[in-house]
């Protein structure tokens, strides 16, 4: 017997991915993940602007005011200890002057509206079906803002309601952007908290609604970084240190995965240049001043110069050009 591992075979998709095709990611951390290296990899990319969000509705709820371009109303606002939130968003957005806070959401809400009018990719990842109820108004929330358990009910999100709430953002994606392709992921984060029994039963009822979803819109597909975290890996060793979160190793695994499912050839090829270039550029010589080292930089420098034409590469040109002797 040879093999020792399901290997997940990476057929290509229906539609593909190249650097000028702007792609906007929004969920849980997985989401921070993918859209990072699409960002460290001159993809344009606008990625999770309203902060890690986790369960479905939430998410869906937040790309509608991207979409409206609407801003949140009052009664999504709360304080706790001088610190000013909203139930929606982020603790990222939190402050203390609520003038911020509004600020800094208007922005992002803007923002994220006249990114997602010219995307052509919307990468979801889900985390979790278990949410939290105001007691007050009976809304969901993104997030609790450590607001004592007491004034909130968990509960368990049914596949119904997961998918009436993405038929509605759905909608209003579509009339503003109908050529725009969405990729739901799962996110392989282990949620403990909810215990392993329940953790596993909030998955699957995520699974089950991104393979409903893939079947009812064509614009919809799925791609299974849950499945090769759990099948595929399956190894403590591909997780981190607190065995929840996937280990570094994992997520490059999942990236390779990821771009031979939808890179085209030249995004491809240029995803290889790239991951030499960075690490050309990360090296750091014992003599930077030796002849030898100066033209290894000066050969850097024209393969920047070079992708300059198609890339904004200033930043990455102005650090080679330091460490040039003049």
């Amino acid at each position: 017997m040879d093999n020792f591992r399901t290997v997940l075979s990476s057929s290509p998709s229906p539609f593909s991915i190249g650097l000028r095709d702007p792609c906007f990611t929004i969920g849980s951390c997985f989401a921070d993940n993918l859209g990072l290296l699409l960002q460290k990899h001159k993809f344009e990319v606008l990625v999770n602007p309203f902060g890690t969000s986790y369960n479905p509705i939430s998410i869906h709820k937040v790309m509608n005011y991207a979409i409206r371009n609407e801003l949140p109303s009052v009664e999504t606002y709360g304080e706790l200890n001088e610190t000013h939130f909203n139930f929606d968003f982020h603790s990222s957005f939190s402050a203390l002057d609520p003038k911020l806070l509004h600020r800094n959401i208007a922005n992002s809400i803007a923002k994220s509206h006249d990114f997602i009018k010219t995307a052509t990719t919307l990468l979801i990842t889900y985390g979790t079906s278990w949410v939290y109820e105001r007691k007050d108004n009976g809304e969901l929330v993104s997030n609790c803002h450590k607001v004592p358990a007491a004034h909130f009910n968990k509960q368990l999100l049914t596949q119904k309601k997961i998918l009436e709430s993405f038929e509605n953002f759905y909608q209003q994606l579509n009339a503003i952007n109908p050529n725009i392709r969405i990729i739901l992921t799962l996110s392989p984060v282990r949620h403990l908290k909810d215990s392993l029994e329940l953790n596993a039963v909030s998955k699957s009822i995520l699974r089950l609604s991104c393979h409903t979803l893939s079947e009812m819109y064509p614009q919809v597909e799925y791609f299974p970084a849950y499945e090769i975290v759990l099948d595929d890996l399956r190894d403590y060793r591909f997780y981190d240190r607190d065995l929840l979160h996937p280990s570094g190793e994992a997520i490059d695994y999942i990236w390779r995965f990821f771009g031979e499912r939808y890179f085209t050839r030249d995004t491809a090829a240029f995803v290889k240049q790239w991951d030499e270039i960075s690490k050309a550029l990360a090296h750091r010589p014992y003599h930077p001043t030796s002849a030898m080292h100066q033209k290894f930089l000066s050969n850097l420098l024209s393969k920047l110069e070079e992708l300059k034409r198609t890339l904004n590469v200033d930043k990455e040109i102005s650090q080679v050009k330091s460490q040039l002797k003049r």
